[in-house]
């Protein structure tokens, strides 16, 4: 029987709590964890774990640490391996996605009919396909992340969640966090343990890609532009990779959809200009909500597609992440047609699908409404919308699948089976919150990087990780949504 770990600074590292109750003494050493609090909170900033505060976020004037967990929270090695191991087949998966239109086209075909979001990010995707692309260079840069799923049978299985290829995000945090938890277990007394903490630095391998495709471009003069958001809160996410760009003598400019309507033009051949400054790539670090477009800046964004600047994402990468691709993708013999020579690649990838059912008009989607009604715990009801808090559950389901059970509403929708990750003990870390012992459920991401050029893969790498921790009365949410902390996984 696979066991429920939890953290007690007076006991050894983990202990099982599925056998019997933990007593509270061991739970807390009151002043020990007072102390390591201070301690963590401390080392953090000291390590650059940052985020600007909600009451001034577009100043560094008064920052705080960013959210995290007193302890890494502990993750099977080989399923840690096994994320690792998959990533760039689902680097090579996107990629292909992204350049096959009859796929795009069939699988969203439903979905564009019902969701305006997706419909104007399609609309921009025809344009430029009717157009001709403009760049034969493509940049990707995503994260794949997945939860543990506890069997009927006690075993553990990584099963993937959701792929991000829009504005993965906390590759720059992330990379700080190990010294962190590493520091914590030292001053815990637990020093063997800083050895199961792994090393971590997703800004250089993301920043990696990215200096290798603005290399591609050819222009030492071209800047690349983090497309960003109005509140910056989390601004040092995004310093630590700017600052690996910046090493390598790239220049990096930070620029807002404001500022692109405003100032950005394409010349005669099509070479996007932004406030004078002629840009190499364009990454993505907004854009990926319904709420950040008014009317220009959904031309804003167009320009930008149909320019010579490399996207990051382009728009048929944008479009390949869509929970809808995600759900044809568990389709028998789907993966088989994008990888017609690589079973292996085939079977990596499908061990850690989780199952994803369609709502389309038609009895298979019929059979998925009543499925989804009969056992709502069972599943989760997916909108085609990224950032966290957008998934619903439980009765919310029932809710929902009933008023939209006949009407065409329902295919702006997939429904996928529901992750049982079984719970950990630890304590959450966050400004203006008391310090207390919560039951936890963690979620892995594995970052990946790919730079193509034509028909050839010039890059193609796992770039690092991330783990996320949260409450278990929460259903969903991320970091930047005030749900999730940050982590590290302890490998086990």
């Amino acid at each position: 029987m696979e066991q429920e770990w939890c953290w007690s600074c007076t006991c050894s590292l983990l202990i099982p709590m599925a056998s019997k109750p933990v007593p509270e003494d061991l739970l807390m050493n009151g002043a020990l964890i007072k102390d390591l609090e201070v301690v963590a909170k401390d080392v953090a900033l000291l390590k650059g774990v940052l985020m600007r505060t909600k009451e001034t976020p577009n100043s560094s004037e008064v920052v705080t640490y960013a959210p995290f967990t007193l302890f890494p929270s502990p993750v099977p090695r080989v399923l840690y391996n096994q994320a690792l191991a998959v990533q760039t087949h689902f680097n090579l998966l996107v990629d292909k996605i992204s350049q096959d239109s009859k796929f795009l086209h069939e699988t969203l075909a439903s979905t564009v009919k019902v969701d305006d979001f997706t419909a104007r990010l399609f609309r921009i995707y025809t344009h430029v396909l009717e157009e001709g692309r403009s760049q034969p260079i493509v940049l990707g840069l995503n994260r794949s992340d997945y939860m543990l799923d506890q069997g009927a049978d006690g075993n553990m299985s990584l099963k993937q969640i959701e792929i991000n290829t829009i504005a993965a995000s906390f590759g720059g945090l992330s990379s700080q966090t190990p010294d962190v938890h590493r520091h914590i277990l030292k001053v815990a007394g637990r020093p063997e343990e800083q050895k199961l903490v792994m090393d971590n630095n997703p800004a250089a391998g993301l920043a990696k890609a990215m200096a290798m495709a603005w290399k591609l471009y050819g222009s030492e003069r071209a800047v690349v532009m983090f497309l960003v958001e109005d509140n910056q809160i989390n601004i040092y996410d995004h310093r630590y990779v700017e600052n690996e760009l910046w090493t390598r003598n790239i220049p990096v400019i930070r620029r807002r959809f404001e500022d692109v309507c405003k100032t950005g033009l394409l010349d005669q051949d099509k070479k996007l200009f932004v406030d004078g400054q002629e840009v190499a790539i364009v990454y993505f670090r907004h854009g990926y909500i319904p709420q950040n477009y008014n009317e220009q800046n959904w031309e804003a964004r167009l320009m930008m597609e149909r320019s010579k600047a490399v996207k990051c994402p382009d728009i048929s990468t944008h479009l390949a992440g869509t929970k809808k691709v995600q759900q044809e993708l568990t389709r028998p013999g789907v993966l088989e047609n994008f990888f017609p020579d690589d079973p292996e690649a085939v079977a990596q990838i499908r061990a850690t699908f989780a199952g994803q059912y369609s709502l389309d008009m038609g009895e298979e989607g019929d059979k998925t409404v009543a499925m989804a009604l009969a056992n709502p715990d069972q599943f989760v009801l997916k909108p085609q919308r990224e950032g966290g808090g957008n998934n619903l559950y439980g009765a919310d389901i029932c809710q929902v699948l009933s008023e939209v059970r006949s009407s065409s509403k329902r295919m702006a929708y997939i429904l996928m089976e529901k992750v049982q990750p079984e719970p950990v003990c630890n304590y959450l870390l966050r400004r203006g919150s008391p310090l207390k012992l919560c039951t936890c459920l963690s979620e892995l991401g594995i970052f990946g990087a790919y730079v193509r050029q034509g028909t050839d893969m010039v890059l193609n790498e796992t770039a690092g990780h991330l783990l996320r921790t949260k409450s278990a009365e929460h259903s969903d949410g991320g970091v930047a949504a005030g749900v999730a902390v940050l982590d590290n996984p302890l490998l086990v």
